[in-house]
């Protein structure tokens, strides 16, 4: 079993990579674990507007003692109930999704080199580099597609918070990476040596 661990800044690719790696291995032989589903629930917080308000670029906002518990469960070959979490109502669901392990775990997610025990964890570490106004394009499709949010409201949050978040908490995880991906998911070339790599860690563990 190899775990890898991918981190990078908000709309940096690291998508992209997860799905390529992904789509390179058999069905059944890779899990995802992304940090995004441990977002600490937010329903003691009766207004939406408030919820949305909260700093979700900040590690206190992920719940790293449920991911770290959850990736020792697939780690030992246990099957876990991984929580769901909705950016439309900054609350968690009261459903679970089912997770089997597999040969290949991957824990993707901006913030996941933050925690020190979390990076014991991982056998990999990848961080995905991106020039940040490619960041920001992505940060807006992404937030005025999928999350329903407005573009004025995109960039406010991006210039307050995700910007100097980024180079607070996840810039600097940088200097953990065993593998530095720029261009993010454009780049073949490193994202072949990364499937090489795993392939050739599968072989020797």
């Amino acid at each position: 079993m190899l775990t890898i661990g991918i981190a990078g800044g908000t709309g940096s690719g690291k998508t992209t990579v997860v799905q390529k790696i992904t789509e390179h291995f058999s069905e059944g032989e890779v899990v995802v674990v992304p940090q995004d589903s441990y977002y600490r629930d937010n329903s003691d917080i009766p207004l939406l507007e408030d919820r949305q308000k909260i700093n979700f670029d900040h590690p206190d906002a992920i719940d790293f003692d449920l991911l770290r518990q959850q990736l020792s469960e697939l780690q030992h070959g246990r099957t876990i109930e991984q929580p769901i979490y909705s950016y439309l109502t900054c609350t968690r669901s009261k459903e679970t999704l089912t997770v089997h392990p597999a040969h290949i775990i991957i824990v993707e997610g901006i913030l996941i080199f933050t925690d020190k025990m979390l990076r014991d964890m991982l056998d990999i570490l990848v961080y995905v580099d991106a020039d940040p106004d490619d960041r920001l394009v992505r940060v807006i499709a992404r937030d005025t597609m999928e999350r329903g949010r407005d573009v004025g409201k995109v960039i406010d949050r991006y210039e307050k918070t995700l910007k100097p978040m980024h180079l607070q908490f996840i810039e600097p995880t940088k200097r953990y990476a065993d593998l530095i991906l720029p261009q993010g998911g454009h780049n073949q070339v490193g994202i072949d040596m990364l499937t090489a790599t795993i392939e050739n860690h599968l072989k020797n563990k």
